[in-house]
C-alpha cells in the first residue's frame, strides 16, 4: 500500500516494542523506512531486536534521557508517539501514580514533539500522537489515563498550529479497543469482552496491524494537507 513512499525515510516509534507501536514500527520498515524504536528497558526491546528493528531504552518520563536520545539523531522524517501507560483497579486516584501516568503519557509525548522539531522542520517532517477513546469520554477507573489522553487530543491541534509554519503537520490516532497484552485480561473476561463487542459495530477487537494504515496515512503525501486530526480507528466504537 506505501510501498517506496517511505524508502529511506527515518522514523522513530516510542514504545514501539510491542503492541500498537511494534505494529507501527513493523508498517514503516516494511514500506522501506529506517525505523528507531524506543522501550522503557533492554528487556522489552528484545522481540523487536530479534525481528530487526533498532531499538532504544528510553524512558519517555524523563527529559534528560529525551534530550540525549535526540540528540543522537542528525535526520528525522516522522515521530510517531506511541508510549504510554495505563494503571488499573482504581490505582490511579492516587495523586502519586495519577502524576506519574500525566508525566509518561502526556508530558512524555510532549517532550519528543519539542526535542524533534527541529529535525522535522528540516525534513517537512510529520508527528502522529497516541490519542484515544478517552479522548473523548471519561472512565471512572482510569483517570490519569483519561486525562492524558484528553490532553493528548489538545497539545496535538495545539501544535499542528504552532509547528504549522515550520513545515511540520501533527496529528493523532485515536485507537478503539486492540488485542494486545495491555487489554489481555479484558479479553479473558466475558462480560468485559462481550461489551466491548456488542458496542462495536465491526463486532471485533482491532489487531495492532490495523493501527499501521492509518498512522502511514497520516505522514504520507496523501495527507498533505492533513493536521491537527484526531483520526478515530475504533471500528466504529465513537459513532454511537
Amino acid at each position: 500500500m506505501f510501498e517506496g513512499v517511505f524508502q529511506g525515510k527515518q522514523v522513530i516509534v516510542s514504545g514501539g516494542s510491542s503492541g500498537i507501536g511494534f505494529a507501527i514500527a513493523e508498517g514503516f520498515r516494511q514500506a522501506g523506512a529506517r525505523v528507531t524504536i524506543t522501550g522503557l528497558s533492554e528487556a522489552e526491546l528484545a522481540p523487536a531486536k530479534a525481528a530487526g528493528l533498532e531499538a532504544a531504552a528510553l524512558d519517555v518520563g524523563d527529559l534528560g534521557a529525551c534530550t540525549r536520545f535526540m540528540a543522537g539523531f542528525k535526520t528525522l522524517d516522522v515521530l510517531v508517539n506511541c508510549a504510554g501507560m495505563i494503571r488499573r483497579a482504581n490505582a490511579e486516584h492516587d495523586p502519586v501514580e495519577f502524576e506519574r501516568v500525566i508525566n509518561v503519557n502526556l508530558n512524555g509525548t510532549q517532550r519528543l514533539c519539542a526535542l524533534a522539531r527541529p529535525l522535522l522542520k528540516v525534513s517537512k517532517g510529520s508527528i502522529v500522537n497516541t490519542a484515544s477513546m478517552r479522548s473523548f469520554f471519561g472512565a471512572a477507573v482510569t483517570p490519569a489515563y483519561s486525562a492524558s489522553k484528553g490532553g493528548v487530543m489538545q497539545l496535538t491541534k495545539s501544535l499542528a498550529i504552532a509547528y504549522a509554519d515550520d513545515g511540520i503537520r501533527v496529528n493523532a490516532i485515536a485507537p478503539g479497543w486492540v488485542a494486545t497484552a495491555l487489554t489481555q485480561p479484558l479479553r479473558e473476561n466475558p462480560e468485559a469482552n462481550k461489551a466491548v463487542i456488542d458496542r462495536t459495530p465491526m463486532k471485533r477487537w482491532a489487531d495492532p496491524a490495523d493501527m499501521a494504515g492509518p498512522v502511514m496515512f497520516l505522514c504520507s503525501p496523501a495527507a498533505a494537507f492533513v493536521t491537527g486530526a484526531i483520526l478515530p480507528v475504533d471500528g466504529g466504537y465513537l459513532a454511537f
